[in-house]
Order: C-alpha cells, then sequence, then structure tokens
C-alpha cells in the first residue's frame, strides 16, 4: 500500500510540473523543426516522412511493473523509409526482458507467464503507414498504420497484427493536439484476445528546438479470463541537436493497480 501511495504522490508532482511547463510555453510562438517521430510519445505522429527520405528511432524503455521483476525494452529500433507523399515502409526490431504486459510505446509485447518468471521476448516488425487527410478547417490531419509483430525467440510465437489510427490539429501559437485508437490481435499463455490502446496527447513547442507535452493513454484487453485495464498519465520532451537529430524523454505513472507503478523512455531520432 505505501509503495502505491508513494506513486501516487509521485504522479501528482508530475503532473503539476507538466502544467507548470505548459504555462512558461503559453507566450513562446515558436515554428519548431519537427521531424514528427512516432517515438516521442504514445501517440504516433499524423505525418508520413518524406518521399525517399528516411527516419531511424530507436529507445530505452524500463517500466516498473506493479507485480514481479521490471520490464526493459531496447532498442525499439524503428526504420521508417517514405515512398511518396502519402506512403512510408516501416521496419523494426526488439528485444525484451521481464515483461509483463504493460503496453508504454508503440512495441507489442506479451502479458506475461501464468507462473510469474521471466519472460524473454525478441521481434521484427514490419508494414506501412498511409495518410488519409490533411487539415482543412475543422478535418484533422489523420494517417492509418498497419504493422505485424513477429516473434523470432521467446515463449510465443504466434505473428500479432497491429491498427493503428492517428488524427489531430495543428491549434494556435503551434501547440498541437493528436489522438489515436490501437487495435492488436495478441497471443496470451493460453489464447489469443484482443487488445485495444487509446491516447491523446497535447504538444507544446517552448523554443525553436524544444517541445514538451502531457498525454493520457491506456491498454485494455478482450479475451482474457482476467481482463486488463492499465491507463498511463505522461508528460515527456524533446530536444533537437541539429536539424536531422532528435533526443526525447519520457516518464509516466499507472493510474490503476494493474498498471506499472512508472516507466521512462529515453530515446534517439535520425533525419536522413
Amino acid at each position: 500500500m505505501q509503495r502505491h501511495e508513494r506513486h501516487r504522490e509521485i504522479g501528482r508532482l508530475g503532473v503539476a510540473a507538466a502544467l507548470i511547463l505548459f504555462v512558461v510555453s503559453c507566450g513562446a510562438r515558436a515554428a519548431t523543426t519537427e521531424l514528427h517521430t512516432d517515438r516521442d510519445a504514445f501517440t504516433p505522429s499524423t505525418f508520413c516522412v518524406d518521399p525517399g527520405q528516411g527516419l531511424v528511432e530507436s529507445s530505452y524503455v524500463f517500466i516498473d511493473n506493479a507485480t514481479g521483476l521490471p520490464t526493459n525494452n531496447y532498442p525499439e529500433l524503428l526504420v521508417r523509409l517514405g515512398g511518396n507523399e502519402w506512403w512510408e515502409w516501416r521496419l523494426g526490431v526488439n528485444y525484451g526482458v521481464g515483461s509483463q504486459g504493460n503496453i508504454v510505446t508503440s512495441v507489442e509485447v506479451g502479458e506475461g507467464t501464468l507462473d510469474g518468471s521471466t519472460l524473454y521476448e525478441s521481434s521484427v516488425l514490419y508494414g506501412f503507414k498511409v495518410a488519409t487527410s490533411r487539415q482543412e478547417d475543422w478535418i484533422p490531419e489523420s494517417c492509418f498504420i498497419m504493422e505485424a509483430s513477429t516473434p523470432t525467440s521467446g515463449d510465443l510465437f504466434g505473428t500479432v497484427p497491429v491498427a493503428t489510427y492517428v488524427a489531430g490539429w495543428e491549434l494556435p501559437a503551434d501547440w498541437r493536439l493528436d489522438g489515436a485508437i490501437r487495435y492488436a490481435y495478441s497471443e496470451g499463455a493460453a489464447n489469443w484476445f484482443s487488445r485495444w490502446s487509446p491516447s491523446v496527447v497535447l504538444r507544446v513547442p517552448v523554443t525553436e528546438r524544444l517541445e514538451v507535452h502531457a498525454e493520457w493513454f491506456g491498454t485494455f484487453t478482450q479475451g482474457l479470463v482476467d481482463d486488463t485495464y492499465r491507463p498511463f498519465f505522461s508528460p515527456g520532451t524533446h530536444f533537437m541537436l541539429a536539424d536531422n537529430v532528435e533526443i526525447g524523454l519520457r516518464v509516466g505513472w499507472g493510474l490503476t493497480d494493474e498498471a506499472a507503478s512508472f516507466f521512462s523512455d529515453a530515446g534517439l531520432a535520425i533525419h536522413y
């Protein structure tokens, strides 16, 4: 109980810190240089990579699970290749240790083992992203992402299809509001099940190279013997080291006892 109370207090401090960052940035109308990375938040970007160009994204993720050992995911490598103005190809790899079913990035993982033992997973990801609309009046900028994740080692070997729809608006002062809904058909220890993941994020530029955001996201399952609901609050930031290099940091706190108490996600993106 004391552990949960401690993390709830940390969560309140995180909310306060995020609000302070937003207040400080309210007066800044900064035309930021944007790579439109997908690893910057749980909610992907609504934009595709430009034709003939590429974007490499990678991160290290630590998750303090509510029960069992913590999770470590790396390199969460995603290579995005622009095909044309509305289409991109996507390839990725990841290795994870200690999965307990907490999904805090675009990488799908297992729900954990029934006996509580450590779960090791490695996988390859492949798919595409297609732009579906451009912002015009109330019509949002939007895209659809279709991917599959195939395990290369671990206890589960079924290919997991993942579909994501993302939509968002650029607001006054270069603020941006994006939302997404993700669906995955995943393999569990006993059966296959559905996992839904809604999210919404508000992004605010502070300077031409620094941006902060605040995000809510969650995952809930359908089809397990004991279904789970894991919502999170997550502030984050990214900084442009150069016009083609971005570093970022996200942290988050679970809002229910089933969700991980805390996670951190430190990442890098290079555009070429």
